[in-house]
């Protein structure tokens, strides 16, 4: 793939009882945070900006991480956003409206 700036937003449904969705959430975008990609949480997803390795390696590194930890059953609701020659930023998307 390309190498200019992607954006994705991430959003992890559990679909467990062995303890408070939240904290499952919580601990995947503790995940995120440590990656060291640009990120911004919101109420119903996290979005992530950075070179499409570099999305794509987090996105596999939160399934991974709940998988490791065995969180039961997760949803991974994920939407990406790719322009083939350059780069989408979420500022492009949002600034009209700060």
């Amino acid at each position: 793939m390309h190498n200019y700036i992607i954006n994705a937003s991430i959003q992890i449904v559990p679909v467990v009882l062995d303890k408070h969705p939240y904290e499952w959430v919580d601990e995947a975008i503790a995940v995120i945070q440590q990656s060291g990609i640009k990120y911004e949480v919101g109420p119903f997803a996290t979005v992530v900006e950075g070179k499409y390795d570099e999305v794509m390696k987090v996105i596999d590194a939160v399934n991974e991480y709940l998988y490791t930890k065995q969180c039961n059953e997760w949803i991974a609701n994920v939407q990406i956003q790719i322009r083939s020659k350059g780069n989408i930023t979420g500022e492009e998307k949002t600034d009209k409206f700060k």
